[in-house]
């Protein structure tokens, strides 16, 4: 299938979709449960994120989406791990014998997608990364609906969804809760505390305390917002700001030499 590239056009989208996100007030219980279950697993999440660079919300998504949160499943897309995959990816794990660990599954799902190798996780990029874990068939042929992947729940969809493989109906609503729905909610409840975007074109938050660089002074100007961070605003990520920037998140800056110890 085509990619769709994240353009500042697209971050800007998405940002303004996460905005103006409401729950649905027939679904709020539900999303409550939902958020109230991510939480509770926060831990196992981070043992499989953390070492990736990954944050612990995106897994927990991708695993709600993905497999109904059961930890019986694969990542991958949901089949039982007393077997290797058989939908898409099929054959996954390629190594190792069933019945498998939920975690080695899960880490083989996220490296598989080259989630290891990304490191913008503000809004716009998680969320593209979300969209993208699920495939870009609403965006590239539906695109009058909104991914329901995303957004289901939430005023932001209505109808319309994939049925079957390759079978569209217009009518059609999906009972799964969006991933941007759930993540909305739990930035509401400080669940998670979500970074500031980058511009397209500009280069990753990463770990840098001799460099100054604009997009590490909007970071402290945005951590310096939450309960007991005092941050110098002087453009330079050095281990505070990396420091702060976990207790936000649940994992330090990418080039943090921390993250991988």
């Amino acid at each position: 299938m085509p990619t769709v590239r994240l353009t500042s056009a697209l971050q800007g989208e998405y940002q303004r979709l996460f905005d103006t996100c409401q729950v649905r007030s027939d679904k709020a219980t539900a999303v409550e449960a939902a958020v109230d279950r991510l939480d509770a697993r926060r831990a196992r999440y981070e043992a499989v994120g953390d070492p990736l660079g990954i944050p612990w919300y995106f897994v927990g998504l991708v695993h709600t989406m993905e497999a109904s949160g059961s930890f019986l499943c694969h990542l991958h897309n949901g089949d039982p791990l007393t077997a290797r995959t058989v939908q898409v990816p099929a054959g996954r794990p390629r190594e190792g014998a069933p019945p498998f660990a939920w975690e080695r599954s899960a880490s083989d799902a996220l490296k598989l997608k080259k989630l290891d190798r990304w490191t913008d996780w503000a809004v716009p990029a998680l969320l593209y990364k979300l969209e993208e874990y699920n495939g870009w068939g609403y965006r590239l042929y539906h695109p009058h609906v909104l991914s329901p992947y995303l957004w289901s729940g939430s005023n932001q969809y209505q109808s319309g969804k994939y049925v079957a493989d390759g079978r569209w109906s217009d009518t059609a609503v999906s009972a799964q809760l969006g991933a941007a729905v759930l993540l909305r909610r739990m930035a509401e409840r400080t669940a998670v505390v979500l970074a500031p975007a980058v511009a397209e074109g500009g280069p990753p938050l990463r770990y840098a305390p001799d460099d100054v660089r604009p997009e590490a002074e909007q970071l402290q100007r945005f951590l310096n917002q939450l309960e007991g961070v005092y941050l110098k605003e002087d453009g330079k990520a050095g281990p505070r700001t990396s420091d702060a920037f976990r207790a936000a998140t649940g994992f330090y800056l990418s080039g943090d030499p921390r993250a991988s110890a």
